[in-house]
């Protein structure tokens, strides 16, 4: 899954063709008091682990829902609301300008719009229960501990508030908010495309997931092993957060969730365990639009002129203290959805999953499934525009999905740059049918993988999509990744696989031949020698690199800096899978020559260990570590005064299922800090670290009866 950026537009752009601007000096509020009242109408108790991770007992969904909410907002309460903030389009009335793009999104996207007519429609009634429920721990929070709350006139939430969350945040992960920033730059960022052309390479993030899946067939002992190992932000509103959820109504399942989710995100049930990685199809379209000289809100379409709908949007921004002013932004929408004016054109957008609020309840169904079919059928009827998704039970079935509302678009055009907006043509409106998407159901070979990787290599052997049978038009990913070399190379050579080599594989820290990392290499030493004795000197290190990224490392340092320099200052590099652009020997020669003089310059030398340079900061705590950008142990950083790497993403939550041959379930998890995300004087908030250093996994308790033998703290929220 990727890196998440509130700001997709640059405010100094935006203020120039604000139209209306007013002071005002908002009085300051409280939270409603009587809203702690609510707590009586649920039956939930919260269970803390030895390690602080809340298992939520309820007697009802919709009571786990409150304490679910209750229990994370004690942990990382300040985040939630920023969650949240940001979906009602408020989050500039806290934290000022630099927040206003986002204001500005929500209502140009009209996310509201969307929430307010289909909340009652498209949601199931146990759906909305269960949002309700959700958003009621929260306002009982809030009316119990008022010094947190960032600003009361976000309270009392609703259940829309929280359906508003996900309708916010889904499409951000397939690049929304990219395609929008691109458009408010000073110039055209892209041809508008009359024919078929070659494709451009697309912006990635740096950020990438890993699933795996083993089958009886392929394990030592015929269990089914899975693994959860989504490479997230360490901190903010996509960083993972594990709790465990149960009910007497059936819901009971542990996992990783973000701020302000109601329901696990991916994880496992008594039955079966699923797992999300991001995917890379082409979702989103941006229009340009023939605007009538004579009439600037009209727009041609299929020979004929149209009316643009226009709305103003207030967004109000704190500009000190209680003083903030609201300005408005003129917001347009036209036959294809989302329109915007800029002094280069007029551009209107439409992306995968508009209209949709049902990713919720999608989840839900998704958590309370107890065999293949049950949670297929919830895929397949879901709200949830992309990722791929890797599947285990204990029944012994895997599976792989690309999910994705892939538009079924016109042959002709070359959909990754601008298309015309004059004409019906480019108008999609269905997308390809679930049964006809990329997907691997019990493979002979008895694993499947993905790690940001393309669906077409998701095994060995037979079981593979056939990439003829899908339109380029679709944008599908075609591309590998290190860590998906590595796991084809791992999980094929082994037929007999144990859960000790599960785990070691999982942690994994090589760079594969086929690897970005390892061709630069490759070429660095193929090249006559430079005059720079110390370059020289690095050279030497280099080729005796066996490729990987261990703590003890005395070459991997300055291996992995020389890429980190260069994805810095070459666009279309990427640190989490291959790139699809050609870097010359002269900006292969620079990075290098940084990455050996930020070596010699802060450590004194060329051969540091790895684990030097590679860090987890937390507290008190300073750690050195293993693995890095694009590894199954994927680490990523940024580089600090000090010219060291503070990890700040990558594995986060990794949890490990498996399933006996007679159904018994036992899973892991660690955290690459702890359970408390705020609190730096809780025992949890980096107790976990050291583990994570080590690359060790806790226990995960999911029956009362082992919660019970580790239990630190019972409440009622």
């Amino acid at each position: 899954m990727s890196r998440i950026h509130w700001r997709f537009l640059i405010l100094a752009l935006l203020f120039p063709v604000l139209t209306v601007a007013l002071l005002v000096v908002m009085p300051r509020r409280a939270v409603p008091l009587h809203l702690a009242e609510r707590a009586e109408q649920y039956d939930v108790t919260i269970l803390r682990d030895t390690w602080g991770v809340p298992h939520v007992f309820g007697k009802s969904d919709a009571d786990a829902a409150f304490g679910l909410a209750y229990a994370h907002a004690e942990d990382d309460f300040l985040t939630i609301q920023q969650s949240l903030l940001a979906a009602r389009g408020r989050l500039a009335s806290v934290y000022g300008a630099d927040a206003g793009a986002n204001d500005y999104m929500v209502g140009l996207l009209r996310i509201w719009d969307v929430v307010e007519s289909r909340y009652d429609s498209d949601l199931s009634p146990e759906t909305r229960a269960l949002v309700e429920a959700y958003a009621d721990g929260l306002n009982v929070y809030a009316a119990r501990h008022p010094e947190q709350v960032l600003t009361p006139e976000l309270f009392p939430l609703s259940g829309k508030d929280i359906v508003a969350g996900s309708v916010h945040k889904s499409p951000l992960f397939f690049g929304l908010d990219e395609t929008l920033g691109e458009l408010f730059k000073a110039s055209r960022q892209k041809d508008i495309s009359p024919s078929p052309t070659a494709r451009q390479p697309r912006v990635e993030t740096r950020f990438g997931s890993n699933t795996f899946a083993i089958g009886p067939t392929r394990t030592a002992d015929g269990s089914t092993f899975f693994a959860v190992n989504s490479h997230q932000p360490w901190e903010g509103p996509v960083a993972w957060y594990e709790a465990h959820v149960h009910s007497e109504e059936g819901w009971n399942a542990v996992g990783g969730l973000f701020p302000g989710s109601p329901v696990i995100i991916h994880g496992h049930n008594d039955n079966l365990g699923w797992a999300f990685t991001v995917n890379h199809p082409d979702l989103v379209d941006v229009y340009v639009l023939d605007i009538n000289p004579e009439d600037p809100y009209e727009y041609r379409f299929d020979g004929e002129w149209r009316r643009l709908e226009v709305r103003e949007i207030p967004v109000r921004v704190r500009l000190w203290g209680r003083l903030s002013i609201t300005v408005r932004q003129e917001a347009l929408w036209s036959v294809y959805g989302p329109t915007v004016r800029r002094p280069h054109g007029t551009y209107a957008i439409r992306y995968a999953g508009m209209g949709r609020v049902d990713i919720f309840e999608q989840l839900y169904r998704m958590n309370k499934a107890t065999d293949f079919n049950e949670w297929r059928q919830a895929m397949k009827e879901g709200g949830l525009a992309s990722f791929n998704v890797g599947y285990a039970d204990r029944d012994g079935n895997i599976y792989y999905l690309y999910n994705a509302m892939l538009p079924m678009r016109a042959e002709g055009y070359d959909w990754s740059l601008y298309l015309p907006g004059n004409t019906s043509a480019t108008l999609w409106t269905e997308y390809l049918p679930f049964d006809r998407l990329p997907q691997v159901l019990n493979p002979p070979s008895g694993f499947i993988q993905n790690a940001n990787s393309t669906p077409f290599r998701t095994t060995i052997g037979e079981g593979n999509p056939d990439p003829a049978a899908y339109s380029s038009t679709f944008g599908i990913d075609r591309l590998m990744s290190n860590r998906a070399w590595r796991a084809l190379a791992l999980f094929g050579a082994d037929d007999s696989i144990n859960f000790e080599e599960f785990k070691r594989y999982k942690f994994d820290m090589t760079y594969a031949e086929e690897s970005d990392l390892v061709g630069f290499i490759r070429r660095l030493l193929a090249a006559p020698p430079p005059d720079d004795p110390l370059q020289r000197q690095g050279l030497d290190l280099l080729r005796h690199w066996d490729r990987r990224a261990a703590p003890d490392s005395r070459e991997a340092s300055l291996a992995i800096l020389t890429w980190i320099y260069l994805a810095e200052e070459n666009e279309g590099v990427r640190l989490s899978r291959q790139s699809e652009v050609e870097i010359d020997d002269e900006a292969l020669w620079q990075a290098y020559g940084h990455a050996v003089r930020h070596l010699q310059e802060h450590f004194g030398r060329l051969d540091v260990p790895w684990s030097q340079v590679n860090r987890l900061q937390r507290g008190d705590l300073d750690l050195g570590l293993g693995g890095g950008p694009d590894l199954l142990h994927a680490i990523y950083g940024e580089l600090q005064e000090d010219g060291r790497l503070r990890g700040d993403a990558g594995d986060s939550y990794v949890l490990l299922v498996r399933w006996l041959p007679d159904g018994t379930l036992r899973s892991y998890s660690i955290h690459q800090f702890g359970s408390a995300t705020l609190d730096a004087g809780s025992p949890h908030y980096n107790d976990q670290s050291p583990l994570f250093a080590r690359r060790q996994l806790k226990p995960v308790w999911f029956s009362e009866a082992e919660i019970r033998a580790h239990l630190e703290a019972e409440y009622r929220p």
